[in-house]
């Protein structure tokens, strides 16, 4: 890691989010640029899995939805952020996936400092099959909308 602070110092985090990412039941895969975060405390944990983005040593963003409504770090990230060996596997794999430079965005997404601050995505955007929801940038633009808003009943 290049900064020297402990990544959560560099997250704003709520008390009760930080005591759950500490005690939830929490599975990790790394598919750089995305940490893989399941939650196993509930009875379908598939329904439970979001995808946190790592970059500057840090999570910086998750697709579940109280990280989308919140501006403070939500228990994914929280949980990637204090697992140390965890974070350092996945910035690891990213530099290694990237031929040793980290490359901060990604085809799905843009990054940028804050949440209200997004750049506008493409539109060749293609969101994963596997999750429940689309991604954010497709929501934003309008390509995609999210269960429940259109009409149609959340599956």
């Amino acid at each position: 890691m290049t900064d020297r602070t402990h990544p959560l110092d560099r997250l704003d985090v709520s008390p009760r989010v930080l005591k759950r990412a500490q005690y939830e039941a929490f599975a990790f895969f790394i598919r750089p640029p995305y940490v893989i975060v399941r939650n196993h405390s509930y009875p379908d944990p598939e329904a439970h899995t979001y995808r946190v983005r790592i970059a500057d040593d840090i999570p910086i963003n998750c697709r579940c939805p109280a990280d989308v409504e919140y501006t403070q770090a939500c228990k994914h990230r929280v949980a990637v952020a204090i697992r140390s060996k965890i974070l350092e596997m996945a910035i690891e794999a990213q530099v290694a996936a990237d031929g040793g430079a980290v490359d901060d965005r990604c085809e799905n997404e843009s990054v940028a400092d804050s949440k209200s601050e997004r750049e506008t995505p493409s539109t060749d955007c293609e969101c994963d099959p596997e999750d429940r929801l689309p991604c954010w940038p497709c929501v934003a633009a309008g390509r995609k909308s999210l269960p429940g808003t259109d009409g149609t009943e959340p599956s």
